[in-house]
């Protein structure tokens, strides 16, 4: 499995320009394809995320992708508005620096989540699993190709990109969020069953 990541302090800036703008907003990156100009829409009602919550003297954070390997850990996450730490465990310290992993629940305007209930350690969250979107088959795509296709998504999804790699015949991509457009796009550009998008926020509706 080849494995990339990309999350920076533009990345999320640059997601919520793009998740707001107008009610939706066009993807990030140049490459022209459907992907690039796909328009996404904010979730509607509450959703959910799991990751590393950090609290920088008061600053609150959600990261949603991968955290600096420091002490006390650093990120590039989604502001988090109304969220408190009265009545939840498992999280550590470090001078004015509280954080912990979490199912964390609440709306997402595309610039800043809000929190709307309690936050459960991941330890003890046991989320339904999600159906597979290959249903289990391997993808037909020859690993070079799918390492090409790889190659190209920083650029076709630009700052709303998570993480991305190959594996059992597809790309997959992690985006902050995803309303359904970018996976029509993908399809588009790439053919269907070829690359897999995943949001991080999940939708509870």
């Amino acid at each position: 499995m080849r494995t990339s990541t990309r999350l920076g302090t533009a990345a999320l800036a640059a997601a919520a320009l793009l998740l707001i703008t107008a009610g939706c907003a066009s993807g990030s990156g140049a490459s022209g394809g459907s992907l690039a100009t796909a328009q996404i829409s904010p979730p509607d009602g509450e959703v959910v995320g799991t990751g590393t919550v950090l609290d920088v003297a008061g600053d609150v954070t959600l990261c949603l992708g991968p955290i600096a390997e420091s002490y006390p850990p650093q990120c590039d996450g989604l502001p988090v508005k109304d969220w408190s730490w009265e009545g939840v465990d498992g999280f550590e310290e470090s001078g004015d620096t509280r954080w912990g992993t979490y199912a964390v629940f609440g709306t997402f305007d595309g610039e800043v989540f809000t929190a709307t209930q309690p936050p459960i350690m991941l330890a003890l969250y046991d989320p339904i699993r999600p159906e597979d979107p290959t249903g289990g088959v391997p993808g037909e795509k020859p690993a070079a190709e799918l390492d090409e296709i790889a190659s190209e998504l920083p650029t076709a999804l630009g700052d709303l990109l998570l993480a991305t790699w190959t594996q059992d015949g597809y790309v997959w991509a992690q985006v902050i969020w995803d309303d359904g457009s970018l996976q029509d796009a993908a399809d588009t550009e790439y053919g269907d069953g070829v690359v897999i998008i995943q949001s991080a926020l999940r939708s509870l509706a």
